[in-house]
């Protein structure tokens, strides 16, 4: 009969937890790239919808890949697989700026290929139609004590997508604007903080094959200033009502 050494033992139970490691990894890998990806939200362009301090999971296969899905986004193809996976008017999506595909942006889709958009005195504007907007409570904040009241409207895209967005300011920069006529294959994205977000009106239509996925859920949200690593803040800083919601 034979008898391992310790020695033995240690080389084994570490080439074991190695390989553990490196499976969990690759599992780690294929998920973020074919199926969920994690975002946090760092600014307030999509209030009341997001709000800065929630973190989301990204569904990267709604409207198929690009070489952005792939980790370090190599370019070594171009469009998108399959072609035929695009989005609907009213989607949460997360997208690469076209003036720097370094970074990710989130915005709601607005405008699709051949869309005529336009914003008349705070009013969206869809092929010239205004979108149906009802005015409900203003939206509330605490910042420091400081109470503010915005303006805040449930607007209604023609396919039946319902939201609420903000009007902070009236006859705001971006309240009146030229037509924009989207290209085809490109999108017209906006944030529903609409006097305090930089999106199509600002940086214009994103291509087809900048979008990363769609916006799915809240899996975790803490208070604007929190840090999310500072787990003993949890019980006051957690906003406990926004987890596991499904982002619309």
């Amino acid at each position: 009969m034979s008898v391992q050494t310790g020695t033995k033992r240690k080389e084994g139970g570490f080439a074991e937890t190695i390989r553990v490691v490196f499976h969990a990894l690759i599992i780690a890998v294929v998920i973020r790239t074919f199926l969920f990806q994690p975002f946090n939200i760092p600014s307030g362009s999509m209030i009341p919808t997001l709000l800065v301090g929630d973190y989301l999971f990204v569904s990267k296969y709604s409207y198929g890949y690009t070489h952005y899905s792939l980790p370090f986004s190599p370019d070594i193809f171009s469009g998108r697989i399959p072609s035929s996976w695009t989005p609907q008017r009213g989607d949460v999506v997360v997208f690469r700026l076209p003036k720097d595909d370094s970074i990710d942006y989130i915005k709601r889709l607005i405008g699709l290929p051949g869309d005529r958009i336009q914003m008349i005195d705070g009013v969206l504007n869809i092929n010239g139609t205004p979108v149906k907007r009802e005015q409900i409570d203003d939206y509330v904040t605490d910042d420091d004590g400081v109470v503010q009241r915005v303006k805040r409207f449930r607007e209604t895209l023609p396919n039946g997508v319902s939201y609420e967005s903000l009007d902070c300011v009236d006859n705001g920069f971006y309240d009146n604007t030229n037509v924009y006529e989207v290209p085809p294959d490109h999108f017209f994205m906006m944030g529903d903080n609409r006097d305090n977000s930089s999106d199509s009106r600002v940086f214009g239509y994103v291509p087809l094959e900048n979008l990363v996925g769609r916006a799915q859920m809240i899996f975790f949200s803490i208070a604007e200033g929190e840090h999310a690593w500072m787990f003993w803040r949890w019980p006051t800083a957690v906003r406990w009502n926004r987890i596991f919601s499904i982002v619309r």
